[in-house]
């Protein structure tokens, strides 16, 4: 049996090599082929890394050219019908994932709670089901002819059902059987290609609690596909949270083994006695977070584990895919020394497994090894005295606040806000950002850098500045953005500008696609030293009569959003960070901006899989981004924007933030998010996004007026704000202006 191994390993690349080739593909500079050898290069050097490392069992099939999820859809055939007619099949791929001026794009929503997106499943009776193995064999052989010993990674039949959408309103589970049987055809396939291989399903769904009826699937499933071929070792692997209700069923159900994550989901050890003769893959290296494993700790854990599970069965790994962090620590020249012990990357948790397996596993230790040990103890001792993370005034502070929400309720604010505002119905804006071109990236780079002045860089932004507010006025939009031309990253701008942040030079996730963030290192306690945004938004307010809305990223976006320090609870975190804004809307006030808005875009993804896990999350969340809007004066409208999020199941939560206007994300998904806020009674105001921002298509000026009436059906006019669905920094000018211009036409069009 494998000592040890990893559930999966990034696929972007160290330097972003995979964006790059994509980009370049999309917009015609070179042909498919050159993706095609990018990728197969990124697979073998990722093959490489954890061969040299000493990863005994090895993942193939993990590496994506968009999205997991959507290569799922394709192998089964799962191809929506407004794709069918593309004949080119690597043309259907990218438009399912990214859509053209005749096709919307599938549907893109958040993995779990993380920040990484996956395309959405689109299931109904007209799905013409049909396997698809071509990419799962050929990343076989290529696994194969490296010399690696292979484990096939899938997404498993449960997960992949249960994050799908009916387009007609059926079960997805209608489809079960005809999905099981592709996948039995595909493991009978694989079989023939390498017998004695593993596979690995990956089923986080499991990790959100399962009901009796899930618990009769996934038991049925794993029999059936466990017979598919008895040469093959089945792993279901779980994330994220405990699974601890589904190891009973697994482990009649005839599979090798399972993947418990003991990092986010404690209470799998509870089911360690119900295991059976099942194989352990033990989560016990934190796959979403950077921070060095304390091996002292986690040895002990595995002790635990190895008291209930025999040694020989039990396989060290990560506690999920390391797809959510960092490639390497090796070109981060610029972080504190100190800091840099504490952290530990794709690369590092390679070293962390195979060091902690061999420890666990009682193999001879190399010098090498023996010194990682103990500078790994060393790292451990260090961070728990630094004086680089406790900052005892801002501690005193947060324990002496008192005012925790607004002074006034919403009914009294709006009617101060309308007179003072003096804004139309159906007033049109857009989400903050606009594009951030070359040109703008590299005069920030050449500022960061120090080969240009502050007086030339400040001369550049304010330059992007007017040309935002110039077009915004040429098309009469009702309340204008300054652009956001000096912000890298909605996070890490202001996280630069925070005490308690650090920065890496390289460390780039994969958000979506092509699309990469690289969050901040929250390690130490934030405080806000000056203004962050005063200067650049009086600035553009000075230029025009219209209203410039203050922008700004709430508390716990910024926390969800950075790999946060895991030595003191979230909610302290999110308290602190909540002053600080709440500091920096006091002066954007003061300064004369009457409209603030304070974006919350993961403050849905930071809820635990739990559903008994929600109610301590919501409370501590509500608290701080209340706290950082309460300094704000009854005619300072607040706005709050939120994306990705199926609201239904916190709709209440949502209302309770008070913020004056949200603007959230429908222009995938239509009209039924809009319809959850209608059956509570949502009182404030609202701006349901329009039209889709991830894709390059132009709205026509019809299309929009259709969508605005279609919002009228459910809200007055006087509650709607129109507006697109997100932010404006990914995409090119060329697209931005014609669909905003297309936004307004339609608008006054509705109007008159």
């Amino acid at each position: 049996m494998p000592k040890n191994t990893i559930i999966g390993f990034p696929r972007i690349g160290e330097k972003r090599e995979l964006k790059h080739a994509l980009e370049a593909y999309w917009s015609g500079q070179t042909a498919f082929a050159t993706v095609q050898q990018t990728a197969l290069t990124l697979k073998r050097r990722h093959w490489g890394y954890q061969q040299q490392a000493g990863i005994a069992l090895i993942s193939c099939n993990d590496f994506s050219l968009y999205d997991t999820m959507l290569d799922t859809a394709v192998m089964l055939g799962a191809i929506p019908l407004r794709f069918a007619d593309i004949s080119d099949s690597t043309v259907q791929y990218f438009t399912m994932a990214r859509g053209d001026e005749k096709r919307v794009a599938m549907e893109m929503t958040k993995w779990f709670n993380t920040n990484y997106h996956y395309i959405v499943p689109e299931l109904s009776a007209q799905t013409r089901f049909k396997l698809n193995a071509t990419k799962v064999l050929s990343e076989l052989e290529e696994a194969r002819a490296f010399g690696i010993i292979p484990k096939v990674n899938l997404i498993g039949p449960l997960t992949f059902l249960s994050l799908a959408k009916a387009t007609d309103n059926s079960d997805v589970f209608a489809h079960l059987d005809r999905v099981v049987e592709l996948y039995e055809q595909l493991l009978t396939q694989l079989a023939q290609h390498a017998p004695a291989l593993y596979v690995q399903f990956d089923e986080p769904i499991l990790s959100l609690g399962t009901d009796p009826l899930t618990q009769a699937r996934l038991g049925g499933v794993y029999k059936t596909l466990s017979c598919a071929s008895p040469a093959l070792k089945l792993i279901v692997t779980t994330y994220f949270d405990h699974a601890k209700e589904s190891v009973v069923s697994l482990a009649k159900s005839g599979v090798w083994g399972i993947g418990l994550d003991f990092v986010h989901g404690k209470e799998n050890l509870d089911a360690l006695g119900e295991l059976g003769d099942l194989h352990l893959i033990a989560g016990v290296v934190d796959g979403r977070n950077v921070w060095k494993n304390d091996i002292r700790t986690t040895l002990e854990l595995l002790e635990r584990i190895a008291s209930q599970v025999p040694k020989e069965r039990i396989c060290i790994s990560t506690s999920c895919s390391l797809l959510h962090v960092p490639y390497t620590l090796a070109h981060e020249s610029k972080l504190d020394k100190t800091l840099s012990t504490w952290l530990s990357f794709a690369l590092e948790k390679l070293e962390e497994v195979t060091l902690l397996s061999q420890c666990f596993h009682g193999a001879p230790l190399s010098p090498a090894k023996t010194q990682a040990l103990e500078a790994n103890r060393a790292a451990a001792a260090s961070r728990k005295t630094s004086d680089k993370i406790h900052n005892k005034q801002v501690q005193t502070r947060l324990q002496t606040t008192t005012k925790w929400k607004r002074d006034l309720p919403y009914t009294k604010r709006i009617v101060v806000q309308k007179a003072a505002l003096n804004y139309p119905d159906l007033a049109t804006t857009t989400i903050g950002s606009f594009p951030q071109t070359p040109a703008l990236r590299h005069v920030r780079r050449e500022y960061k850098n120090g080969t240009i002045s502050s007086a030339v860089y400040e001369t550049h932004i304010k330059a992007y500045i007017d040309e935002c507010l110039a077009f915004q006025e040429s098309i009469d939009l009702d309340v204008l953005v300054h652009g956001e031309p000096e912000r890298n990253d909605m996070v890490e701008y202001f996280g630069e500008q925070l005490e308690g942040f650090a920065f890496t030079q390289n460390g780039w996730v994969q958000s979506y696609g092509s699309r990469c963030v690289k969050p901040p290192l929250l390690y130490g306690d934030i405080s806000r030293p000056s203004p962050m945004t005063v200067a650049w938004i009086t600035y553009a307010q000075s230029k025009t009569q219209k209203i410039v809305k203050g922008m700004l990223t709430g508390p716990v976006t910024i926390l969800n959003w950075s790999f946060v320090r895991n030595d003191k609870p979230k909610k302290e975190i999110a308290q602190q960070i909540a002053l600080a804004i709440c500091d920096e809307i006091n002066d954007l006030q003061e300064a004369g901006i009457g409209i603030v808005q304070v974006d919350e875009a993961a403050f849905k993804e930071g809820y635990p899989l739990r559903q008994e896990k929600h109610a301590q999350y919501e409370e501590w969340a509500l608290e701080s981004f209340r706290l950082s809007t309460s300094s704000a004066h009854p005619r300072t409208q607040i706005h709050t924007h939120m994306c990705y999020s199926e609201f239904r199941d916190i709709i209440h939560t949502i209302k309770a933030m008070d913020a004056d206007v949200i603007s959230i994300e429908t222009a995938r998904s239509g009209n039924k998010l809009l319809q959850i806020f209608k059956e509570i009674g949502y009182e404030q105001e609202i701006g349901p996004g329009i039209y889709d921002i991830h894709s390059p298509r132009v709205p026509s000026v019809e299309e929009m007026v259709t969508q605005i009436h279609a919002l009228l059906e459910v809200f007055p006019k006087e509650q709607l704000w129109i507006n697109p669905d997100c932010g404006l920094k990914t995409r090119k000018w060329e697209e931005v202006k014609p669909s905003l211009a297309n936004m307004v036409t339609a608008v006054n069009a509705v109007r008159g």
